[in-house]
C-alpha cells in the first residue's frame, strides 16, 4: 500500500490523540476498508496536488492549488437556470478572538471526492437543481485564501440556496478533510470530520 506521509506522520490530525505509528496504520486501514466498500483496488496517496472528477452536470475537485470561483460559476450556468447561488469559503484571521496566521488541509483524497460526489448527487435530486460544483483546496491556505466553493445552478432560486446550504453542511460533516488552525502560540485540529 501507498501512502504519502507529509513532513512527520506527528502532523496527521489523527496523531494529536493517538502515537504517529498508530495513526499511519489508521490510514493503512480506512485505506483498506475503502477499498472494500467501493471495490476501488488503486492505492492512491492520502493527499494529492489534485483529484478531480466531472460526471452528469457535477463537478468535484480537491487539489492544492489556488481554486476559481469563475470556473465553477461557468460550470453551473445553464440556460434553464433562473438562479444561481454560490458559496466561497475564506480563511478568517480569528476564531474565537484568537488571531489566525494560516490554516492547513489534509484530506484521504479518493474518499473526500466519492463524498463530495455524493452529496452533490443527493442535492440534485433533492432540490431539482440543474448543475452542482464542489471545489476543496488542501494544503497551506493564508489568510483571505479560498479553501472551498459550491456553486449551485436551479430553475428557482429557493432551490439554489437550499442545495447550496445542504452541500456546504453536509460537507462539514461527512466528508474526510481535516483542518489545522495555526496560531502564534500554537496550532489546534479542529472540525475533525466525520
Amino acid at each position: 500500500m501507498r501512502l504519502k506521509t507529509h513532513a512527520a506522520t506527528e502532523n496527521c490530525a489523527c496523531a494529536r490523540i493517538i502515537s504517529p505509528t498508530h495513526c499511519q496504520l489508521l490510514l493503512i486501514f480506512v485505506s483498506r476498508l475503502y477499498q472494500t466498500a467501493t471495490g476501488d483496488r488503486m492505492t492512491p496517496p492520502v493527499s494529492s496536488r489534485q483529484t478531480d472528477a466531472t460526471v452528469n452536470d457535477i463537478s468535484i475537485l480537491l487539489s492544492e492549488t489556488p481554486l476559481s470561483v469563475q470556473t465553477c460559476e461557468s460550470f453551473v450556468h445553464a440556460p434553464d437556470a433562473g438562479g444561481t447561488v454560490v458559496f466561497i469559503g475564506t480563511v478568517r484571521d480569528r476564531t474565537k478572538g484568537k488571531p489566525v496566521v494560516r490554516l492547513e488541509f489534509e484530506a484521504y483524497a479518493p474518499m473526500a471526492v466519492s463524498e463530495m460526489q455524493k452529496i452533490a448527487e443527493a442535492a440534485r435530486s433533492r432540490f431539482s437543481v440543474r448543475k452542482i460544483a464542489i471545489h476543496h483546496r488542501t494544503g497551506v491556505l493564508d489568510i483571505g485564501d479560498v479553501p472551498v466553493v459550491i456553486a449551485v445552478s436551479a430553475a428557482h432560486r429557493a432551490a439554489a440556496f437550499e442545495a447550496c446550504q445542504y452541500c456546504i453542511d453536509t460537507l462539514k460533516q461527512t466528508v474526510p478533510i481535516w483542518k489545522k488552525e495555526i496560531y502564534e502560540d500554537g496550532e489546534v485540529w479542529v472540525a475533525v470530520h466525520p
